[in-house]
């Protein structure tokens, strides 16, 4: 098979392993910068050029598309789907688990669990939006931010209501969440592939840190995850049509709850952590999926 991985960055850790796992089972894998892609938006033959001439024909493509450039490596990918495509991950899906308030409603109408969420443009009683979500402490997010940036715990209702109404008056849009302090700063990251946890790991904080993201300085371990656990991760990957994506759960005392869906998840971690090796069953999965014309939207909303 001949696979592309849209990259901005050829060093990057996943994306290197990607390239030789797809290697080492005897596929041709071209590592191609999403940013530098254009696409010929033509009628009956649309087509992608990169520095100055046609892409191959291309069976497969992985998305390895960061959040800050989501418009357009979604339009690019949506792209390669035009022209019969296969990708891991289609365009529809990366914009929905990308959108965290949108992702929560769909996660929400599936029953999946989730911690109490409040969202407002700009509430009469910021009190009671507070209130809704069980008061303080509580966890206040910027829609935009990712990797624990834009991620504040405000400890007191009056701290609670300081930072939202600073957040309104700068016109971010936020998220206001309940502090779940039953997880002891620590979240754990179910690695989806085709329907199945086949990795996870526990995420832990620092001591004086909330926040367990491996960016924010957090360590990683092996975990075992409860039959719960396991079918909360693939109900929320399913739910935003991802075959591939990393799931972070919380344990509450109510029960697993999703805190967010990435569709571009990172291997380092998680391989480093649990010994096993992602990146193939990743090609695994394209070897036995890729056809032609066989992406669909699988989610809903």
């Amino acid at each position: 098979m001949r696979i592309a991985i849209l990259s901005r960055n050829a060093k990057l850790y996943s994306t290197q392993r990607l390239k030789e796992a797809g290697e080492l089972r005897g596929h041709t894998v071209d590592i191609i910068d999403t940013m530098h892609c254009y696409m010929d938006i033509t009628s009956n033959h649309p087509s992608v050029r990169y520095k100055g001439e046609p892409l191959p024909k291309y069976d497969a493509v992985i998305p390895r598309i960061g959040s800050a450039v989501t418009f357009y490596g979604t339009s690019v990918v949506r792209q390669f789907e035009m022209m019969g495509t296969f990708s891991i991950n289609e365009s529809v899906a990366i914009s929905r688990s990308r959108d965290k308030l949108r992702s929560l409603q769909l996660l929400s109408r599936k029953g999946i669990g989730l911690p109490r969420t409040g969202f407002a443009n700009h509430p009469d009683r910021i009190d009671d939006l507070i209130k809704n979500v069980g008061g303080a402490p509580v966890v206040i997010k910027l829609l935009e931010g990712t990797q624990g940036i834009g991620v504040v715990l405000a400890e007191t209702q009056k701290t609670a209501e300081a930072i939202i109404e600073a957040f309104m008056g700068l016109k971010a849009n936020i998220l206001v969440q309940e502090y779940i302090k039953e997880a002891g700063g620590a979240d754990i990251r179910c690695f989806v592939v085709g329907g199945k946890v086949v990795a996870a790991m526990k995420r832990q904080a620092n001591e004086g840190e909330f926040r367990s993201n491996l960016h924010r300085g957090g360590t990683a371990s092996l975990v075992r995850l409860s039959p719960a656990e396991r079918k909360t991760a693939v109900d929320a990957a399913k739910t935003m049509g991802l075959n591939m994506s990393g799931v972070d759960i919380l344990r509450s005392n109510n029960g697993p709850v999703v805190m967010e869906v990435n569709s571009s998840p990172g291997l380092e971690g998680i391989e480093k952590a649990t010994g096993k090796d992602v990146a193939a069953m990743i090609i695994e999965f394209i070897e036995n999926k890729a056809q032609p014309h066989k992406n669909k939207t699988v989610g809903k909303g």
